[in-house]
């Protein structure tokens, strides 16, 4: 999917909501442990629920992997679901995969010509050769990480030079060497309010993956007052607070109602901004 693409469903929907496929065995409810599938069943039943109000899904990874065979395998099938079912939704391997060489140009290669996702996030760390190997695939997108909402993000990326530029800056400055805003986007943490202004300062037309929305704590007005552009520029995601919103064997509805009031939410900035046509 191509950034005209995103931006027109994001109109068409009125939501640049992501719902984060955090799925623990754990959490689900208890109902669905004996299905051949739990992981599956509940993801199937989440997005059926939501899709009307979202515009990307989430799976993060580590949340498969944990589960061995049986976890990739959900993964898998749940990736085959939305490409049959819903295939305007851009769907998000958060994997943050981060190595170099022959190591990354595999991770390319499960996650691009296999599994066949839109984009997977990356750690910047190691540099452009750990980024590049993504990049070779020009319908894929490479989700950088930049500023992230964890306490810890004070501990590297906000240090500063002798000029006084922090590290995320040189993030975001480098790696627009390595692709356009037509391939590249950005991990930037709700949590981190107007520091979006300064996000937008180096990548004024790049998406931003925001996570850090509902259960963290951070807020979807201040993401949209500081961090949206002209194009909205913005993939909000919610996890928890959407797809745990409910326990009972009625959770599907529970989370479709807080995808829709995350969703009507959205809507209102949209406006606010002349993205969408004001309401009548």
């Amino acid at each position: 999917m191509n950034k005209q693409q995103l931006f027109e469903n994001i109109k068409k929907k009125q939501s640049f909501l992501c719902v984060g496929l955090d799925t623990d065995i754990k959490k689900i409810p208890q109902h669905l442990l004996s299905e051949e599938d739990p992981i599956f069943a509940f993801n199937k039943a989440i997005i059926d629920a939501t899709a009307d109000y979202c515009v990307a899904y989430k799976p993060n990874l580590a949340f498969y992997e944990s589960l061995g065979v049986k976890g990739m395998l959900a993964f898998e099938k749940t990736v085959t679901y939305l490409h049959e079912n819903y295939p305007d939704q851009f769907i998000i391997a958060d994997a943050k995969r981060g190595d170099i060489g022959n190591t990354s140009e595999m991770y390319a290669r499960s996650f691009f010509d296999h599994i066949k996702v839109d984009a997977v996030t990356v750690a910047p760390y190691m540099g452009e050769d750990s980024v590049k190997p993504f990049l070779i695939y020009p319908e894929a997108w490479v989700i950088l990480l930049a500023l992230t909402s964890n306490k810890g993000s004070q501990d590297f990326q906000m240090t500063e030079d002798a000029n006084g530029e922090r590290l995320f800056e040189k993030v975001l400055k480098k790696s627009q060497d390595w692709a356009t805003n037509e391939q590249m986007m950005y991990v930037v943490g709700a949590t981190q309010g107007k520091m979006f202004l300064d996000i937008r300062k180096y990548a004024p037309n790049h998406f931003l993956l925001v996570p850090g929305v509902g259960a963290q704590g951070g807020s979807l007005h201040e993401v949209a007052q500081y961090g949206m552009n002209d194009e909205c520029g913005l993939l909000v995601n919610s996890s928890r607070a959407i797809i745990y919103a409910d326990k009972s064997e009625d959770f599907a509805s529970y989370a479709r109602k807080a995808a829709e009031e995350v969703q009507r939410e959205m809507a209102g900035y949209l406006h606010d901004k002349g993205i969408i046509p004001c309401k009548a």
